[in-house]
């Protein structure tokens, strides 16, 4: 065999490479298998696009258990391994060694006796354990989300490091991504393998679900675009218990329904950051049916671990540090995976922080057409963001995507005045929130008269409707700071809004 003109990518036996940017790589990892398949004869495929397939065919046929079986986690070991025909073997969830700490992975290294495992990074660690239990012909299974790359396969990449390309991704081929009809942000789980010499990346071998569904119910799917959008008809409550009155204002003055398409409106230092906390941890609490997502765009590392310690959805962030294409692509994945989750029917809420600045992300990212508005924002820059807010919507069909995204204001920067003003109006739901009153340390800081619902009556009982509009018509005279002093003293009160209400009623 003539030795080959370009050097194929790092063996399997070697440390894992540092994270690929984009396919080059794995064009590389299928040149490799297409000039090693010329003079190997032990049962290979071939390289490229038809010897995956063919190798997928193989791999498929040679399963007892059909594909659209997804082994829970509660299962009995024994179960599997009979299914699977291998007594001996070793079930290892990619998905749960994710989750672990780093202490935690390097004793598992220590004990699979990987050589420098205290020098390895998480990813890499994670990569080699793989590999040390796939020796031991252990059964490796992964749950990710797909992102197709350009050349038509993909990879799983885990919402643990906020879907950055690393090692420890999970390749798809092109045949499975065009069996299943999988496409971008589809959360893919099934049986994987590790790399063979001349690979770089694990593979996907069995695909056993999709969107936490069988794969065969891919195909029932209506896509996105085309289903039926329509005004927020179900109530998500935020009140957990009294003495929450954040939750308790806005379930009054600017109630939220599954498909909302709201704006916090908030000048720096207003307290937005802790609204969406709560508004998170009362999601969760009263929703447990609603998949969450907390994005955070352009903000400080530790406000990140507070938002991940603090709220028990998924928490997906690129801090200010990450250049402005990094934000993009977060962004985007975030989003491709919501519209997938909604067209399966689910309910999926989104709590942006913060819009403006993913707007000013794109406005970097985007070819300049010529045409600049004030404030130096280019004139196509905002359709994408556009569009990730105006996804947003109730379904007629069944799901659907709630996004609550905050605006910033009075930061001094004229683009971020235009972007609230491109963005201002597009939404159905309205938070100002108030500089006066969090100088006066009173919290919610939220100016009544100005925030509000549109479309309330679709979400309020009329009866509860009519003292709300009594409510707005005592305080609209007053001062923001006034207005929110009184309805919060009147509130604390009572133990909560029916009874608040029901007092209201009592008192005409």
């Amino acid at each position: 065999m003539d030795a080959p003109t370009q050097a194929p990518p790092p063996q399997a036996s070697q440390p894992a490479p540092p994270a690929h940017a984009g396919p080059r790589p794995q064009q590389q990892h299928r040149q490799s298998q297409g000039r090693q398949q010329e003079g190997r004869q032990h049962g290979r495929q071939g390289g490229g696009r038809e010897g995956r397939e063919n190798r997928r065919n193989e791999n498929r046929h040679s399963q007892p258990h059909p594909p659209g079986h997804r082994p829970a986690p509660e299962e009995d070991i024994e179960v599997i391994e009979a299914r699977m025909g291998k007594s001996d073997a070793e079930v290892v969830n990619l998905s749960a060694l994710k989750e672990m700490s780093v202490q935690e992975l390097t004793q598992v290294a220590k004990d699979l006796d990987i050589p420098g495992a205290t020098g390895l990074r998480k990813q890499d660690l994670i990569f080699e354990i793989l590999r040390g239990r796939a020796e031991k012909s252990g059964m490796l299974f992964s749950e990710g989300v797909l992102e197709v790359l350009p050349d038509g396969f993909g990879f799983l990449r885990a919402p643990d490091y906020n879907y950055l390309a690393g090692p420890d991704d999970v390749y798809v081929s092109p045949s499975q991504i065009r069996k299943f009809d999988l496409h971008t942000g589809d959360t893919v789980s099934g049986q994987i393998r590790p790399p063979k010499e001349g690979e770089r990346y694990f593979a996907l071998i069995k695909v056993e679900a999709v969107n936490f569904e069988p794969p065969e119910r891919t195909r029932e799917k209506i896509f996105f675009e085309n289903l039926t959008p329509l005004y927020p008809q179900e109530r998500i409550t935020l009140e957990t218990n009294g003495d929450n009155l954040s939750a308790r204002v806005l379930d009054l003055m600017t109630p939220i329904g599954k498909g909302q398409r709201g704006l916090i409106v908030a000048p720096p230092r207003t307290g937005k950051t802790m609204l969406l906390q709560n508004i998170a941890n009362s999601v969760t609490a009263n929703h447990p049916e609603v998949y969450l997502i907390v994005l955070l765009i352009d903000e400080r590392p530790e406000e990140v671990t507070d938002m991940q310690r603090s709220v028990r959805g998924e928490v997906i962030s690129s801090t200010f540090d990450e250049p402005a294409q990094r934000h993009v692509q977060v962004a985007e994945m975030v989003i491709e995976k919501a519209k997938r989750l909604v067209e399966h029917k689910k309910d999926v809420v989104i709590l942006l922080d913060s819009i403006t600045r993913l707007a000013r992300a794109y406005n970097t990212v985007v070819p300049p057409s010529g045409k600049v508005l004030t404030g130096g924002v280019d004139s196509n820059a905002l359709q994408r963001p556009k569009r990730f807010f105006g996804a947003a919507r109730n379904i007629e069909e069944g799901g659907s995507l709630t996004i609550i995204a905050t605006a910033l204001i009075d930061t001094g920067s004229r683009m971020d005045e235009v972007i609230f003003e491109e963005f201002k109006g597009t939404g159905n739901m309205e938070i100002h929130l108030d500089r006066k009153l969090t100088d006066r340390r009173v919290f919610p800081a939220i100016d009544i008269t100005k925030s509000g619902t549109r479309k309330e009556e679709l979400l309020i009982p009329k009866e509860d409707l009519n003292r709300i509009w009594v409510l707005r018509k005592v305080i609209t005279p007053l001062s923001a700071t006034e207005a929110m002093e009184l309805l919060l003293g009147k509130m604390g009160k009572t133990k909560s809004n029916s009874e608040f209400l029901g007092a209201m009623s009592g008192g005409k």
